[in-house]
């Protein structure tokens, strides 16, 4: 299994609206893609990424396929409406926390 990782910042201001999208759209969508949530975090103090949150596939061609997905491209580009700092990166799925 493969995971993507993303990290971000919530824009100030932007809470409410944020929450609202993360539940009713960006969720729902990345499980239409084919990824599985396995986690959210948010850090509540110290540096670091406001929130972390990962998904799993069941292999990296599936992962390479999703992150084609022109429905990935159009989550980003509505997420970066309320967020700032978004990475993400795709590492080997350890069942363990990971950064």
């Amino acid at each position: 299994m493969v995971k993507l990782l993303m990290t971000w910042d919530i824009r100030a201001g932007h809470e409410s609206t944020y929450l609202d999208y993360i539940t009713s759209e960006f969720a729902p969508a990345l499980i239409r893609l084919g990824l599985e949530p396995t986690e959210a975090w948010y850090t509540v103090y110290g540096q670091g990424p406001q929130i972390l949150a990962g998904s799993v596939t069941n292999n990296i061609d599936m992962m390479r396929k999703i992150l084609k997905d022109p429905e990935w491209e159009q989550l980003q580009e509505q997420l970066l409406q309320y967020v700032e700092n978004f990475n993400y990166k795709v590492v080997p799925a350890t069942g363990r926390f990971q950064l």
